[in-house]
């Protein structure tokens, strides 16, 4: 039985980061939503590393990672997950400001599954936010593995 993944929101953007949930919310997602304020927090909760929170053995998630973040760029998240065999299938879709052609290229050669602009009109934004979490709700989602 296939278990909804929850959403893990990697933004340092308050008020990003709160428009992203209650979009998902307002689109019908009753998934798990968790927020993380800086590229380092999310890898601590990934990687089981830290005193937070940490992620589940066995359980889905799905990513949305910014790339301009403190601490920890989007990038390299984005890189140390791909580089882990626990840790490399899970979804990662790099939400972010940046149009870079470059940055683009850079996280689809690191294994992003999607790469989305964030659209700096509100109403678009928004939007986007409400597709992506209908696509969400249909993604199938292998469970994050390994207990080390």
């Amino acid at each position: 039985m296939n278990t909804a993944p929850a959403v893990l929101i990697a933004e340092d953007d308050e008020g990003h980061a709160i428009l992203v949930q209650q979009t998902l919310r307002d689109a019908g997602l009753g998934n798990p939503i968790h927020h993380f304020k800086d590229g380092q927090a999310i890898l601590d909760f990934l990687f089981r590393c830290g005193p937070g929170p940490h992620r589940a053995v066995c359980k889905p998630y799905v990513l949305l990672l910014d790339i301009r973040m403190p601490k920890v760029n989007g990038v390299e998240v984005l890189a140390q997950i791909k580089a882990n065999p626990e840790l490399q299938k899970l979804p990662v879709i790099m939400l972010t400001t940046t149009d870079d052609p470059r940055e683009v290229k850079r996280c689809h050669e690191l294994g992003c599954n999607v790469y989305i602009q964030k659209p700096v009109d509100y109403d678009k934004f928004s939007e986007a936010v409400r597709r992506l979490g209908l696509f969400i709700m249909l993604l199938l989602v292998p469970p994050v593995n390994g207990g080390t």
